[in-house]
């Protein structure tokens, strides 16, 4: 992978709920230093986020309905909303899992596309289907009702539920939506040998709390 900026493909993850001020603004500070795409936080940080961003080529990235995604629709509409409105670029948004098991197909999209609409085009979407509780085939159906609501990605995992990213679930994911469409890898990618294996086999964006130590492991082997 000659000329890869893989600092440029990882969304710098802080979401657990323990985090304070203090842990935020060094997860953007680490941002900045490494030119990370973003820095992904819940939304009540997204105002502090946006200004220790200003400036910079670092996007802001936010979550809905998160981390299980049973949220009412119009709460998770709103909640994204919000944090576009104070300074979030990208939304990560949790699909209903248990509506999609169900067979609420038609709930499914709407209650992605809700999101969409609620970004008005100022942010893109990310969709996590959580893909270790759904079957090959209902992690196939979540990338095309992603897909058909608007959506700019689909997401492998939260990192709250059970095992993370697997290259088999990328690739799953790869030929449901085809090419050109965005395909985020995360929850347990601590190396960067695995994040190049998550890459190779479709991600276009990887979500990790490891960032730092990744890109220190990248220079080591460049």
């Amino acid at each position: 992978m000659d000329g890869l900026k893989l600092n440029r493909l990882i969304d710098h993850t802080l979401l657990k709920p323990e985090a304070t001020e203090y842990d935020i603004v060094r997860l953007a500070r680490e941002a900045i230093e490494y030119d990370f795409y973003s820095a992904c936080v819940n939304t009540h940080y997204v105002p502090l986020v946006a200004r220790e961003l200003a400036g910079t080529n670092v996007k802001v990235c936010s979550i809905a309905g998160f981390p299980l995604g049973a949220v009412d629709a119009a709460v998770k509409a709103f909640e994204a909303g919000r944090a576009v409105a104070a300074g979030a670029h990208e939304i990560d948004m949790v699909m209903n899992v248990g509506a999609l098991k169900s067979g609420a197909l038609d709930f499914t999209r709407e209650d992605i596309a809700g999101v969409v609409a609620a970004c008005r085009e100022r942010a893109i979407v990310k969709v996590i289907i959580e893909a270790a509780l759904l079957t090959d085939e209902e992690k196939r159906a979540a990338c095309r009702l992603a897909k058909a609501a608007g959506a700019r990605f689909v997401k492998t995992s939260t990192g709250f539920g059970p095992p993370g990213a697997s290259v088999r679930d990328v690739e799953i994911m790869r030929e449901a939506v085809g090419p050109g469409f965005g395909i985020k890898a995360s929850a347990g990618i601590r190396t960067a040998a695995f994040a190049l294996e998550l890459i190779e086999a479709g991600a276009t964006r990887i979500g990790t709390s490891a960032s730092a130590a990744i890109m220190e492991e990248w220079k080591r082997s460049r």
